[in-house]
């Protein structure tokens, strides 16, 4: 079996797959990983043991996938390589990936967030079947992942599809439709009464979200839909040129800002077919995921299982029987246990700023 994970900024997910990337079991739950690294993979380690005890033994993990926010670093030359977490700067020399590995005692692949999710689009999602396609995802961070020949395309250090960084109208992407903008946006139209329906919704729950801006944009609030549109052909106008490049037969919407309907979507679909060539947007669909908090772990499943049928990595366990008894994973394994006996066990803290 494999083991997966999720880490996002405010949300955990775990999960249990068979090998051949299909779901047996997840569980999520909210977690603040601002808040350090220490009781993250404390509590990942207890979740995973509670998975086994429902669905198997430690010694049947094969493998473990795990989705952070940010990008990934790819090895320079290493099969087996733990990158360093660098989504938040208190996680800055915590040795994560060595402890989650000497915890279940089994690899541990690693993938930014965004790259999971497309993967699990790709599989068990709308893209089935396909070969070309983008998955972006809306929320705090906007990023995009990018299938390409039926190969996920990680680019020359495993950041391609920061797609949020792109300037657009004197600013970033994730600057115009980022979901922590545009709550912010939400509440001060609340508080001065542009929007009375977020007025109403700040006043009986003391706090708006992108959500509530989604449902307002349904009832027909003006300010609503005026938000998600703008925030939509935005989104649209950076995915074009992408098309463009790329020529994908589906591009996938997912994520927070993504779930609050179709005025955002249409939005997207009217920038990206006025402005990419009509060669590509003549069989091009943009579409909202289906597949939910799922889709990253599904994605890390079957990360994994192609990583431990690489040609590459099957001939070096094959004849041990588990993947858990390849060499270089054992040396690494003993690296790791020294390591992490040694390195502190909190992470480094912040530089101080100067002033």
């Amino acid at each position: 079996m494999i083991l997966v994970a999720v880490l996002d900024h405010s949300s955990l997910a775990v999960g249990v797959s068979d090998l051949s990337g299909g779901l047996l079991a997840e569980h999520h739950e909210a977690v603040e990983l601002a808040g350090g690294p220490e009781p993250v993979v404390q509590r990942l380690a207890t979740l995973f043991a509670w998975m086994l005890e429902e669905h198997g033994s430690a010694a049947g993990i094969w493998g473990v996938g795990l989705a952070v926010p940010g990008a990934v670093e790819k090895p320079d030359g290493q099969r087996l390589f733990a990158p360093a977490l660098t989504a938040f700067q208190n996680w800055d020399g915590f040795p994560f990936v060595e402890r989650l590995a000497t915890a279940v005692g089994a690899p541990v692949w690693v993938r930014s967030g965004v790259q999971m999710m497309t993967m699990g689009e790709l599989k068990s999602g709308s893209g089935i079947g396909l070969t070309d396609m983008i998955f972006v995802k809306l929320g705090r961070s906007i990023g995009a992942g990018v299938i390409s020949e039926g190969a996920l395309h990680r680019g020359a250090h495993g950041a391609a599809g920061m797609v949020g960084h792109t300037f657009i109208d004197g600013g970033t992407l994730e600057g115009a439709a980022g979901s922590d903008v545009l709550e912010r946006e939400a509440r001060l139209a609340a508080e001065s009464g542009r929007s009375a329906y977020l007025a109403e919704v700040l006043e009986r729950a003391g706090e708006v979200s992108v959500t509530d801006a989604g449902h307002g944009a349904q009832l027909g609030d003006a300010f609503c839909i005026d938000l998600l549109g703008r925030c939509g052909r935005a989104v649209g106008e950076v995915l074009a040129p992408l098309a463009n490049l790329l020529n994908p037969s589906l591009i996938v919407l997912g994520g927070k800002v993504a779930e609050t309907g179709d005025i955002l979507l249409a939005a997207v679909r009217e920038a990206v077919y006025r402005q990419a060539h009509p060669v590509v947007t003549r069989d091009l669909r943009i579409l909202r995921s289906q597949m939910g908090g799922s889709a990253g772990l599904v994605g890390a499943a079957q990360v994994v299982a192609e990583s431990l049928f690489d040609a590459r990595f099957l001939q070096g366990w094959i004849t041990l029987g588990s993947p858990r008894e390849h060499p270089e994973f054992k040396e690494f394994l003993e690296q790791a246990t020294v390591e992490t006996s040694i390195r502190p066990a909190r992470p480094r803290p912040p530089a101080r700023m100067p002033g």
